[in-house]
């Protein structure tokens, strides 16, 4: 089972930064994205800051996301959590 987005911050240049909930850090840039169908709209600046967790994924308004697996598996710089916090639950 793939990892669920826990956290979700927009940074510059369409890099989004996550976390996820086995504790896992990654950074997701959008750019190579941004040219196809819905994900055209995240073009827009103000539309792209306005991600958020939705589930167990990424959202924007007005219902575009993404699938858990493919944010998982396109992070890159990916940090695994601490062995002593991995798998731990708040």
């Amino acid at each position: 089972m793939c990892p669920s987005v826990k956290e979700v911050t927009p940074g510059e240049d369409y890099v989004l930064s996550i976390v996820f909930d086995n504790g896992a850090r990654g950074t997701l840039d959008m750019k190579p994205f941004l040219d196809f169908g819905v994900f055209r709209r995240l073009r827009d600046v103000e539309t792209f800051r306005q991600v958020k967790v939705a589930f167990d994924t990424i959202e924007w308004p007005p219902g575009i996301d993404l699938d858990p697996e493919f944010v998982y598996e396109k992070c890159t710089n990916v940090k695994a959590a601490h062995p002593d916090t991995q798998g731990a639950r708040e």
